[in-house]
This record gives structure tokens, C-alpha cells and sequence, in this order.
């Protein structure tokens, strides 16, 4: 038996193919989901054209669906429950996860939007808790009409800190101040006073320009790159008061976290922007327009079956 899947081929569009997949055969400590919405992040196009997933491996980290096997363990959540998850080869069918990568999905929040939950909203939250995220805390959120930087802006300002949004153009900071940025600007320009954390997606020039904003004791939480760009400190940058630049990646399972966002998000606490949606036979139409800056929030691709 095979299941379709999105598999890594560096000879195709997006470097991203359908294909046929052997069906997963489940762990003890792993469910069966039969996936119905996918989410495409910036790392799996990167993961795609990078070798870091190889050629022929199913793609993709964010899974929304239904659980048709339960756990041979008696762990996890029972057959029919709705499920959303953050687990390597994500883009198939039906998957096997492990029952310590999931969160149920609320009854009042539908699977397109818990779907935009893992990896973007996971490192939002983890990278502010990392920060040391309080209210009096002067909060740069790089990116920030992304799907990371749109979930850090919320987080942040639900927690009481002073968020300042930064966006590439004008039109991509629409919606910032409503979901709870104090300040959105274009790049950096007009910041002066020192703040505390910098959530950035960025990278490249504009990450050292953030470093350069940091306040003593403050900490850059660098979790994307977007940019394509080198970043170049110059002289001196990293000499002075402590302050800290640190790596980013989630690196243990997320579903208890999963599980807090998807509450916030059944609750109407955090908004789930969708800014592409469609079928997954139009994977190279997401991968473009997420590529190019062309998606505020989370691109969604709907699991086609034939």
C-alpha cells in the first residue's frame, strides 16, 4: 500500500514533487492521522533546496488531521480525534507521529487554522519565553507580517510588553497594530531607543542592525533568515555590556506547547493569519509566493485526494 506525499526532487519546481510513498507503519508510542491541511514554512523550502532533507523524503513539519490508529501503548488521543501536529515528513496523506509531537484540536478552532500553529507559532513562543519575556520588556519583532513575527506580536502584547513591529513595506504592516504591535515600522528606520528582545526572521543587515539596538542584558533571538543575506558586525559590535545572540530551532516535541496555542487560538487569544491557501498540486504557486514576500501570515495547502 502507498500513500501520496510531497517528496524533495532538486530536478523539479520548488525542488518539490507528488509522489507515491510507502503507507507509515506506527511505533508503539505514534498515531496514525490521516492529514487533511499541511502548513509550508521558509525552512521547508530551505530543507527542499538545501540537502537537509534528501532526495526522495517526504517534506514538511505542520499537519492537521484526523487520528485513525491509536497508539499501540494506550497513550495519546483515540481514533476520530482531530489533531494538529509538528513532526518531520508532515506533507503526506497519513502520517505516524508521536503522541508527545501533538495537541488535540479544540472544537471552536478549524484544522486550516490549527494547521498554521506549529513551527511558526511554536517559535514564537519559545523564543520570547527564551528571552525572558515580562511587561516591562521593550519587545523588536523582525519580519513581523510573517507567520512567526505575526504570533510574536500577539504573544508579546498578551503579555503586557511594548512591541515594536518591523515590516518591509507599508502594506505589509497592515493588521499589526490590531493584533496588539504599540509601533510598526518599515525596516528600522526612526528606532532609537534601546530595546530589550528582538525576535528576527530576518537576518542579514538588518540583524546587525537590531544587535545594535539591544540594551544592555537584552537578547536577539535569531529564528529565521530570510533575507538570503550575509550579516557582517563590524568591529567592536560584541564588545561591551553583556548582551546575547542566540541560535534558534525546536529542537524537543512541541505538543504541550501546541496544546496552549491551540486554546489561545479556540478562544479568539490568538488570530491565525492565513495569507495563501490551496491545493497541495499548487505547491510551487505557495512556494513562489511565499519566497517572493508575498504571503502575510501562513500559507495553507489543502491534502487532495484521488
Amino acid at each position: 500500500m502507498s500513500v501520496r506525499a510531497l517528496v524533495v526532487d532538486p530536478s523539479a519546481p520548488a525542488a518539490v514533487r507528488l509522489a507515491d510513498v510507502p503507507e507509515p507503519v506506527a511505533a508503539a508510542h505514534q498515531v496514525l492521522v490521516d492529514v487533511s491541511q499541511a502548513s509550508l514554512n521558509h525552512g521547508d523550502l530551505n530543507d527542499a533546496r538545501s540537502g537537509r532533507v534528501p532526495p526522495g523524503a517526504v517534506l514538511g513539519s505542520d499537519a492537521a488531521g484526523v487520528v485513525v490508529q491509536a497508539a499501540a501503548d494506550g497513550t495519546g488521543p483515540a481514533v476520530g480525534t482531530r489533531v494538529v501536529a509538528l513532526t518531520s515528513g508532515a506533507f503526506a496523506e497519513r502520517v505516524a507521529i508521536g503522541v508527545d509531537e501533538l495537541a488535540e484540536v479544540p472544537e471552536k478552532l478549524d484544522l486550516a487554522r490549527a494547521v498554521g500553529l506549529p513551527v511558526a507559532g511554536v517559535a514564537a513562543l519559545r523564543s520570547l519565553r527564551a528571552a525572558g519575556l515580562a511587561p516591562d520588556k521593550r519587545v523588536l519583532i523582525t519580519g513581523a507580517s510573517g507567520g512567526v513575527g505575526r504570533f510574536a506580536v500577539q504573544l508579546a502584547a498578551r503579555a503586557g510588553a511594548h512591541v515594536i513591529a518591523s515590516v518591509g513595506s507599508a502594506a505589509r504592516g497592515a493588521g499589526l497594530r490590531e493584533a496588539g504591535a504599540d509601533e510598526v515600522l518599515v525596516g528600522l528606520e526612526g528606532l532609537r531607543q534601546p530595546v530589550d528582545i528582538v525576535v528576527d526572521s530576518v537576518g542579514g543587515p538588518q540583524m546587525v542592525a537590531a544587535w545594535n539596538l539591544l540594551a544592555p542584558g537584552g537578547s536577539l533571538q535569531s529564528v529565521g533568515w530570510t533575507s538570503g543575506e550575509p550579516a557582517v558586525l563590524p568591529p567592536y559590535a560584541t564588545v561591551g555590556p553583556a548582551r546575547s545572540l542566540t541560535s534558534f530551532v525546536i529542537d524537543s516535541p512541541a505538543g504541550a506547547d501546541l496544546a496552549t496555542l491551540a486554546a489561545l487560538a479556540a478562544e479568539g487569544a490568538l488570530t491565525v493569519d492565513i495569507g495563501w491557501q490551496g491545493s497541495w498540486d499548487r505547491f510551487p504557486e505557495a512556494a513562489e509566493a511565499l519566497h517572493g514576500r508575498r504571503v502575510p501570515g501562513k500559507a495553507v495547502l489543502e491534502v487532495s485526494r484521488v
